[in-house]
């Protein structure tokens, strides 16, 4: 399908200047009102692929490039050169491991409760970390549970696929796939260490305030975007 350079440079132009993923139909709505959309094209969601097709490939080889990440397209830099900034570009404080073991919990198994967060982790959810995801719009509110005393029910948030750069939920990886057998190679006196896992045998949540704690149980989290 022939596409405009017009059309090309409008759509780069949205991507660039919206802070937030643009979806495609917000791209599709900018073409028609624009009267980008040449005579005889009857399917306007093709022509907006075709558009972004072009897009893509004009960014091919670039520093960054356009993505396709909660829902909608966004510029990031390009996987590559992401590691070669992590000197030049301040790094996020990094989220404590119960906090991370708590977001993991969430999204596998949203929407879920407090209380059924509390089950699966096998100890007690602190306010702190709760108040932690909410401060990071990594997690939301998804309404109230129909039982007595109706819990509020917890989802990830839109900037949860934004800050680990997944397009929806579906491409997280599987439980399964996390879930793997790790030899056991330590030295006997430590085996009575928590374990690693982030579903089985996690710390206790009582230091969560102690700096010298926070530190020590620091999780990994995903690479900032650039």
């Amino acid at each position: 399908m022939e596409v405009s350079d017009m059309s090309v440079r409008l759509v780069e132009a949205l991507i660039f200047a919206r802070a937030e993923p643009v979806s495609e139909r917000a791209i599709a709505e900018l073409l028609e009102t624009q009267g980008e959309i040449p005579a005889g094209v009857d399917d306007l969601g093709a022509y907006t692929r075709a558009t972004l097709g072009r897009l893509l490939a004009l960014y091919e080889g670039r520093g960054v490039m356009p993505v396709e990440v909660a829902g909608g397209w966004q510029f990031r830099t390009t996987p590559d050169l992401a590691p070669r900034l992590t000197r030049v570009l301040r790094r996020p404080r990094r989220l404590a491991r119960s906090t991370m073991e708590t977001l993991a919990i969430i999204a596998y198994h949203q929407p879920c409760t407090r209380a059924e967060i509390e089950g699966i982790r096998g100890v007690s959810l602190s306010q702190q970390v709760l108040d932690t995801l909410l401060e990071a719009e990594l997690v939301v509110p998804l309404g109230r549970k129909e039982v007595p005393g109706r819990p509020i029910l917890w989802g990830t948030s839109a900037g949860f696929l934004r800050h680990f750069g997944l397009r929806d939920l579906r491409d997280l990886p599987r439980r399964e796939e996390l879930l793997v057998d790790v030899p056991d190679l330590k030295p006997a006196a430590q085996e009575e260490q928590p374990g690693q896992d982030m579903f089985d045998a996690p710390p206790d949540d009582a230091a969560e305030g102690e700096g010298a704690r926070q530190e020590a149980d620091d999780a990994v989290c995903a690479p900032p975007d650039a």
